[in-house]
């Protein structure tokens, strides 16, 4: 069950965060200027370091939780006597 509720979560976030920037730029572009290269490189570092901030923020959690949940569990039991 906690299998299938990560994948779940993951496919989640990996949805909002490709739908969530689908359809941002949707606006006219008329008299805006084309991107330098300093402009679409800077843009592309800044999205990698965000990009893998996110993914290593999401392994970290899904980690955690996988590792901490039994433990977590069998400490909730002793206190409610079960």
């Amino acid at each position: 069950m906690l299998k299938k509720a990560g994948f779940v979560s993951a496919v989640a976030a990996g949805i909002m965060m490709v739908g969530g920037t689908a359809f941002a730029a949707t606006g006219d572009t008329t008299g805006t200027p084309d991107p330098t290269f300093g402009d679409a490189y800077n843009t592309f570092i800044e999205g990698g370091g965000a990009l893998g901030y996110g993914a290593a923020s999401l392994v970290a959690g899904a980690y955690t939780g996988i590792a901490t949940t039994p433990a977590l569990i069998l400490h909730s039991l002793e206190h409610h006597g079960h």
